[in-house]
C-alpha cells in the first residue's frame, strides 16, 4: 500500500512539474484569438479595431521600397587632392620637355595651367568609366558636392577639349604639343566611394516606414463573412502583431497563467489517462512515465529556444524524433498519441499554429505507419526521406493555397526542412544515449541478446541442454505467432530464449534434461517437488538481472507461467492428503499475469511446446482438440485479462501453433516420442508426463 502511494504522489508530483514547466516556457503577451487565411472567408463575427493601429507593410511593398532606394540613391565619388598636387607637379616638369626653347615663353605655360586646373576643376574620371546616373555626390576634403554627371571630366574627350581651348585663344598652333602634353600627365582621381555610398544606402533603408496607414479604434477592420483579401489580410496581421506588442500588467499575466494551466493540464490528463487505461504497465513503471514526460518537454524547450532565437529555424526543429523514440521503446500507438498531444501543446508556441500542427501531425502518422527497423541503415534513411517530402509537399500546398501563386515560397523554410530531416538521423545515438540512462531496450540491443553465442544462453545449453532446445523451439513458435498478429516478434523471440533461464540451477529437476529414468522427484514429496520447479521463475530473475538484462526481457520470466498450478505435483499431492487438505497455494506460480501481447504469447507457446511432448499418435484431430484445450483453459483461469490481446488475436495463435505441432513439433516429436515408447516398453518402465 506503501509503496502504491509513492508511486501515485511520484506521478502527481511528474504531472505538475511538467505542467508548471511548460506554462514557464509559453509566450505570457497578449494572443490573438482568431486564425484567418488570404483568400478565404472570415468566419468569426465582424472585428471593429479595440484599439489605435497602424497597417504594418507587406513583405512585397517593403522590398520594392528598398529597391527603389538601391536604384535612385545618389553614388558618392571621392575627390583626391593628393593626385591632382602630383599632376601640377608633372605639368611643370613635361612642359619643359615638350616645348621648345624658343616656344618657352610664359604665356603659353600660364595657359596649360589654365587648361590643368579646369580639367581638375570637379574631377577627372577614367577613360573606361561607364555608368547611366545622372547626378552625383562628390567628397573633396570631407565637402559634399551636388554635381551633375556632366560636370566631371572624361579622359575620352581629351583630344575634343585641348582643340576646343586653343582654337578660342589663338593657341591652336601649339594643339598638339598641349594633347602630347596633357595626355601623359593627366591621371582620373575621382573615385567611386563603395563604403560611403554603401552607408548612405544603409541609412535610407534603415529610414523606411514598416507602416503605411493608421486604423482608428472602433473603426470596421473585416465583416463576417468577407473574404479576406490584401487589404484586409495586412490589417488583420497587423492587428495580431500588436497584440504580441501590448504590455499586459501582472494581473492579465495571472489570468494567462491560469489559463495555459488548465490547457496544458488537460492535454497532460488525456496522456496520463491514455497510458492508464491502455497502457498500465507503463503507467506503474515510474521510469518509463518519467522517460515519456521528458521527452515532450525537452522538445518544447528546444523549440521555445530556438524560436527566440530566430523565428523561423523553428522548422528545422526534429519534431518526428518523439514519435520515432516511442515506437521504438514502446509502441506505435502510444508514439502516436503521445505525439499528437506534443505537437498540440507546441501549437501555443508557434506563429502560424494551424500549419504547423497540421504538417507534424501528419509528419506522425507517416512515420508510426512506416515500418522502421533501427537495426537497418537504410530503414531509417527511408523514414527520413518520407519525413522531409511531407514537409515540403504540405508547405507547398499551404503557400498555394494562401496566396495563389508560387511567390510566397520561401527558399529558407525549405533549407529547414532538410536540416530537420537530417537532425531526424541523430534517433539513432539518441537511442542509446536513452537505453543506457533509462534502461530502456531497442531492436538493435534485442538483436545482440538474440545470439544463441551469448555467455547467459551458451552456459544454458552446456548445463541445460533440453531446456535450451526447448526454449529455441518455444522461440521459433512464439516469432511466427507474433508475425501473424502484429506483435514484436523479436521482443518475443528473445524473452522465449531466457524464460527459462532459471533452470540452469538444477537442470536435472526438469524432465526434459533428465538422461535417465530416474528422477530426483522420487526422493521428494510433491509440495517440494512443485517449490523446486516454481523456484525456476525466481531464480530466473536473479540471474537475468546479474547479467543485466533489460527488463522488458526479465518480465517474460516473470510471467511466462502467469498464476497458473504445477498439476502434475498437485494432482500427485490431492491423490495422497485428499483436496481438501492439499494449500494449492504452494503448487501456484506466483505471477504476475502477462501484461502485454508478447508475454501471452509467450505463455500460450510455451505450454504448446511443452504439453505437444505427451501427444500420443497424434493426428490433426487430436493436436487440434490439445491446442484449443490448453490455450482455453489459460483463458478461463483470466490469465490473459491484463494482456491487451484480443480473442481475434489468440485465436490466430491458436492456428499457427496447431500449424507448427503439424509441421514441425509434431514430426520429430512424435518420431522420437515412439522410439522412447518402445525403448521404454523394451526395459518394461512406465514413463511419466512433462512435469513443468
Amino acid at each position: 500500500m506503501f509503496i502504491n502511494k509513492q508511486s501515485s504522489l511520484y506521478r502527481i508530483f511528474l504531472f505538475i512539474l511538467c505542467v508548471l514547466f511548460i506554462v514557464y516556457l509559453l509566450p505570457k503577451e497578449g494572443q490573438f484569438q482568431y486564425e484567418f487565411q488570404k483568400g478565404k472567408l472570415w468566419q468569426h463575427k465582424t472585428l471593429y479595431a479595440p484599439f489605435d493601429f497602424a497597417i504594418q507593410k507587406s513583405e512585397a511593398e517593403i522590398s520594392a521600397e528598398k529597391e527603389k532606394i538601391r536604384l535612385e540613391q545618389p553614388k558618392y565619388y571621392r575627390f583626391s587632392i593628393s593626385i591632382f598636387e602630383k599632376v601640377e607637379l608633372d605639368y611643370y616638369q613635361k612642359f619643359q620637355e615638350v616645348f621648345t626653347t624658343e616656344n618657352k615663353n610664359e604665356n603659353l605655360y600660364i595657359f596649360g595651367k589654365e587648361i590643368l586646373n579646369e580639367i581638375y576643376q570637379n574631377g577627372v574620371l577614367s577613360l573606361n568609366f561607364e555608368s547611366d546616373i545622372k547626378d552625383l555626390y562628390l567628397i573633396v576634403d570631407k565637402e559634399e558636392r551636388f554635381l551633375s554627371f556632366d560636370q566631371l571630366f572624361r579622359l575620352g574627350s581629351l583630344d575634343d577639349f585641348i582643340t576646343k581651348k586653343t582654337n578660342e585663344s589663338g593657341y591652336n598652333n601649339y594643339k598638339d604639343e598641349y594633347y602630347s602634353l596633357f595626355f601623359e600627365i593627366i591621371e582620373p582621381n575621382v573615385f567611386l566611394d563603395d563604403e560611403f555610398t554603401n552607408q548612405s544606402i544603409k541609412d535610407e533603408l534603415g529610414l523606411i516606414s514598416p507602416t503605411r496607414d493608421f486604423i482608428e479604434k472602433g473603426k470596421l477592420i473585416i465583416a463576417q463573412g468577407e473574404v479576406v483579401d490584401e487589404e484586409n489580410f495586412l490589417r488583420l496581421r497587423s492587428l495580431k502583431n500588436e497584440y504580441l506588442l501590448l504590455d499586459v500588467s501582472e494581473n492579465q499575466k495571472l489570468i494567462i497563467i491560469f489559463g495555459y494551466s488548465i490547457l496544458i493540464s488537460i492535454i497532460f490528463l488525456m496522456l496520463l489517462l491514455f497510458i492508464k487505461n491502455y497502457r498500465f504497465h507503463i503507467y506503474e513503471n515510474s521510469k518509463e512515465l518519467t522517460f515519456i514526460f521528458l521527452n515532450i518537454v525537452i522538445l518544447i524547450s528546444i523549440l521555445t529556444i530556438t524560436l527566440k532565437f530566430k523565428n523561423n529555424y523553428f522548422y528545422a526543429v526534429p519534431i518526428c524524433i518523439l514519435p520515432l523514440t516511442l515506437k521504438t521503446f514502446f509502441d506505435a500507438r502510444l508514439g502516436l498519441f503521445t505525439h499528437v498531444l506534443a505537437v498540440l501543446l507546441m501549437g501555443f508556441i508557434v506563429p502560424n499554429g494551424f500549419e504547423f500542427v497540421f504538417i507534424q501531425i501528419i509528419a506522425g502518422i507517416v512515420i508510426i505507419q512506416t515500418k522502421t527497423d533501427l537495426h537497418k541503415r537504410a530503414s531509417i534513411f527511408i523514414s527520413v526521406t518520407q519525413i522531409v517530402m511531407i514537409y515540403l509537399l504540405s508547405y507547398f500546398s499551404f503557400s498555394i493555397t494562401y496566396e495563389g501563386n508560387l511567390n510566397s515560397l520561401d527558399i529558407n523554410i525549405i533549407g529547414f526542412f532538410i536540416i530537420n530531416g537530417m537532425l531526424t538521423l541523430f534517433v539513432q545515438p539518441l537511442i542509446y544515449v536513452y537505453e543506457k540512462l533509462f534502461g530502456l531496450i531497442s531492436d538493435i540491443t534485442l538483436l545482440e541478446f538474440s545470439d544463441t553465442n551469448s555467455k547467459l544462453l551458451k552456459e544454458l545449453s552446456e548445463k541445460a541442454p533440453g531446456t535450451f532446445n526447448h526454449s529455441l523451439q518455444v522461440a521459433n513458435l512464439a516469432e511466427a505467432a507474433s508475425n501473424e498478429i502484429g506483435a514484436n516478434s523479436l521482443l518475443v523471440r528473445v524473452g522465449s530464449l531466457y524464460h527459462d533461464i532459471g533452470k540452469i540451477l538444477s537442470p536435472s529437476f526438469y524432465s526434459e534434461n533428465q538422461k535417465s529414468t530416474i528422477s530426483p522427484h522420487e526422493d521428494l514429496n510433491p509440495e517440494q517437488s512443485a517449490e523446486i520447479i516454481i523456484n525456476h521463475v525466481h531464480e530466473g530473475i536473479k540471474i537475468a538481472k546479474q547479467n543485466k538484462l533489460p527488463d522488458r526481457v526479465i518480465d517474460f520470466i516473470r510471467t511466462h507461467h502467469g498464476t497458473t498450478n504445477v498439476y502434475y505435483f498437485l494432482k500427485k499431492e490431492i491423490e495422497l492428503k485428499g483436496e481438501e487438505y492439499v494449500d494449492k497455494e504452494k503448487f501456484t506460480y506466483p505471477g504476475p499475469l502477462p501484461f502485454s501481447k508478447e508475454t501471452a504469447i509467450l505463455m500460450m507457446a510455451d505450454s504448446v511446446e511443452a504439453a505437444s511432448k505427451s501427444l500420443r499418435t497424434p493426428d490433426y484431430k487430436k493436436i487440434n482438440e490439445f491446442v484449443n484445450q490448453l490455450i482455453d483453459k489459460q483463458m478461463i483461469s483470466g490469465q490473459f485479462q491484463f494482456s491487451n490481446i484480443t480473442l481475434m488475436e489468440i485465436e490466430q495463435v491458436k492456428s499457427e501453433a496447431l500449424t507448427w505441432c503439424i509441421g514441425r513439433g509434431h514430426r520429430s516429436g512424435r518420431t522420437a516420442y515412439q522410439f522412447i515408447i518402445h525403448l521404454a516398453g523394451k526395459l518394461g518402465i512406465t514413463l511419466k508426463p512433462n512435469i513443468d
